[in-house]
């Protein structure tokens, strides 16, 4: 049986419908897509999911949803992290009541903590609940590194069982590798770098890509999986140039738009964030063109 948490997990963008509000209707629509491509688990009201701009109760209904959407078939790696660890460990609670299955946390952001203040951090959200804990590292958004030693050390804590490395620093994610334990969960946070994780030793990736191509992501991983490096490649270098058009803009915008084109969802944000630039979106759709996934005309 797979390990919960390897493979491929979809960091899910939020829909929300044209006044405004949560699309629910699409929330279950886009489940049922990621479960019906054999996506491993789901990722749920994180960055991608534009988590800041969402409220308690949103992010509960979506998890709700996506529990009942997937019935069991597809673990629910639910989004809970920030600055304050006494929330952190209040929406993990309310998390968990509504099914979900452990939880993704990213680093406290804007305060930056010291190493030892995200040790503690984590050590007081893990003694909260019995629930797998995967550490995201993004020190790009965050203005904080988890430093391997310190990751080492969490690695120590039975339900801390992994880490979204997004640290873009290739280097520190052969460190991470090669200095954990080998049951610890390494996963890619950025879709380009899965590959290289992989061969080095992680386990996979969570994705913004597969909101828009979860079979091909699924296929890929699977293939590096089994050691099938060359069909790996080849299925890497086609989707290449969507995985990067994601990141022309801030994510989620580019993501959104184009599955707004694909015809997937309405194309609506919150702000901060806003549609792509004019330019930005004819990028997007000549990738989506040359990809044949091109449904609908940006505009």
């Amino acid at each position: 049986m797979r390990r919960s948490f390897t493979g491929v997990g979809t960091a899910l963008v939020t829909p929300f419908t044209r006044s405004g509000d949560l699309d629910e209707a699409a929330v279950r629509r886009l489940a049922r897509r990621q479960i019906d491509a054999g996506v491993h688990f789901l990722c749920p009201c994180g960055t991608t999911g534009e988590n800041p701009t969402l409220t308690d109760a949103e992010r509960l209904r979506i998890v709700e949803i996506l529990v009942d959407e997937a019935a069991g078939g597809a673990p629910i790696l639910a989004g809970a992290g920030g600055y304050d660890t006494r929330e952190v460990i209040h929406t993990a609670r309310e998390m968990a009541r509504r099914g979900a299955s452990g939880f993704l946390s990213v680093t406290p952001y804007y305060n930056k903590p010291t190493q030892e203040g995200l040790y503690q951090h984590y050590r007081a959200f893990a003694e909260t609940t019995s629930l797998p804990i995967v550490v995201y590292n993004v020190p790009g958004r965050t203005g904080v590194n988890v430093e391997v030693a310190t990751l080492v050390r969490l690695a120590e804590i039975p339900n801390i069982v992994g880490v979204k490395e997004a640290s873009g620093n290739v280097s520190q994610m052969c460190e991470v590798c090669r200095a954990v334990p080998a049951d610890f969960i390494v996963l890619s946070g950025d879709d380009a770098l899965t590959l290289p994780l992989m061969a080095v030793g992680g386990h996979g990736i969570i994705s913004v890509a597969s909101n828009e191509i979860p079979a091909q992501m699924v296929q890929m991983v699977e293939a590096a999986e089994r050691n099938d490096f060359a069909a790996a490649r080849a299925i890497h270098a086609r989707i290449l140039p969507l995985m990067s058009i994601n990141f022309v803009e801030s994510n989620p915008q580019p993501v959104k738009a184009a599955m707004a084109a694909m015809g997937l969802l309405e194309e609506i944000y919150r702000l901060p964030m806003v549609a792509p630039k004019p330019d930005s979106k004819d990028k997007i759709a000549r990738v989506l063109k040359e990809l044949g996934l091109l449904k609908a005309a940006l505009v």
